[in-house]
């Protein structure tokens, strides 16, 4: 389900005070990358990723493989940072940032 304007709003703001937990270079979607993107998005709902890729196109077309292969929604993209946002079902109120940082 897309995100609302006011979801990507909130979402961005909580964005903000995020370090980056995934980091996706030159060999793109590896194993270790797509296993670590699943286990972040499971703790943390909303993830913030750098992408150390020279090219526009090419960081756009890996977001876009990211947030299909963690069936999670895109939530912004600024230069080579993307915030990425997947529900949980049960989320562990001490690491989903979303109710860490809700006020």
């Amino acid at each position: 389900m897309p995100l609302t304007q006011e979801q990507k709003k909130q979402f961005k703001s909580i964005g903000h005070h995020l370090k980056p937990v995934l980091i996706v270079a030159d060999n793109g979607l590896t194993e270790g990358v797509l296993a670590e993107l699943e286990r972040a998005l499971n703790d943390h709902e909303l993830i913030k990723v750098q992408l150390r890729i020279t090219e526009r196109e090419d960081r756009l077309q890996v977001i876009n493989e990211l947030c299909k292969a963690g069936n999670a929604e895109l939530a912004q993209v600024i230069g080579k940072m993307a915030l990425i946002y997947r529900k949980n079902p049960k989320p562990n109120k001490n690491l989903s940032n979303i109710h860490r940082f809700q006020a």
